[in-house]
C-alpha cells in the first residue's frame, strides 16, 4: 500500500517538474449575440482540444432554432475551424503558430444561451525539442504523452457531465410544463362543470316557470 502512495507521489512530482505547457480552463458562458474568449498557445503545433454544450437545449428551443455558430481564429486573424448550428460539440486541432487564439460563440437567435466550455492546450516535445533541450530526455516525454491522454479522459468526463446537466435541465422543464399542463387541464375541468350546472339550473327554472302559466 505505501509502495503504491510512493509511486504515484513520486509520478506527480514528476509531472509537476516536467515543465511542459499544460493549461486546461472550464467556464460558464452566457451568450446573447457573440462572446469570445481568448487564450494563448505558447508553442507552434500545440494540441489545443475541448467541448462544449448549450444546457438550455431542449428546454427553450424549437424546431427553427439556428443552433450557436463556434470558431476559432489564430493569431494572424485566419479561420482555423468553424462548426455551424449547434448544440454541442467536441473539437481538436494543431495550433499552426504561437499565439493568442480567439474562440467566439455567436447566438443567432438573440435569446440568452447558458454555454458549458472546456478548453486545454497540450505540448508534447519532439525530436527538435530533444535536440534543442540537453535536459529532455525520453522519459519526460512519455510523462507528456501520459499527462495528455489522462486530459483527454478528463476532457471526455466534463463534456458528459454538461450533457447530464443539460438532459436534468430538460428534465425538470418537462416536469414543470406536465404539471402546468395538468393543472390548467383541471381548471378547465372545473369551468367547464359549473357552467354546465349554472345552465341546467337556468334550465330548469325556465321550465318551472312554463309549467306555473
Amino acid at each position: 500500500m505505501r509502495s503504491a502512495r510512493l509511486q504515484g507521489f513520486l509520478l506527480s512530482l514528476l509531472i509537476l517538474s516536467s515543465g511542459f505547457v499544460d493549461f486546461s480552463h472550464g467556464l460558464s458562458l452566457t451568450v446573447s449575440d457573440t462572446e469570445c474568449v481568448y487564450e494563448y498557445v505558447a508553442y507552434d503545433g500545440d494540441a489545443v482540444s475541448g467541448n462544449f454544450v448549450v444546457v438550455d437545449h431542449d428546454i427553450f428551443w424549437g424546431s427553427d432554432h439556428p443552433g450557436i455558430d463556434f470558431t476559432v481564429q489564430s493569431p494572424g486573424g485566419n479561420t482555423v475551424l468553424s462548426l455551424m448550428g449547434k448544440s454541442g460539440d467536441k473539437f481538436e486541432f494543431k495550433a499552426p503558430r504561437a499565439g493568442m487564439y480567439k474562440f467566439c460563440f455567436h447566438n443567432k437567435y438573440g435569446a440568452p444561451e447558458t454555454i458549458s466550455f472546456y478548453i486545454h492546450v497540450g505540448h508534447i516535445p519532439n525530436e527538435h525539442d530533444l535536440a534543442k533541450d540537453e535536459h529532455l530526455d525520453p522519459i519526460n516525454v512519455k510523462i507528456a504523452q501520459l499527462r495528455e491522454a489522462l486530459e483527454s479522459v478528463t476532457a471526455e468526463q466534463k463534456y458528459l457531465k454538461a450533457r447530464e446537466a443539460r438532459h436534468r435541465h430538460t428534465n425538470e422543464s418537462t416536469r414543470r410544463r406536465v404539471t402546468f399542463y395538468t393543472l390548467t387541464e383541471y381548471l378547465a375541468l372545473v369551468a367547464a362543470s359549473c357552467l354546465q350546472v349554472v345552465y341546467i339550473r337556468r334550465l330548469f327554472s325556465k321550465n318551472l316557470g312554463y309549467n306555473r302559466v
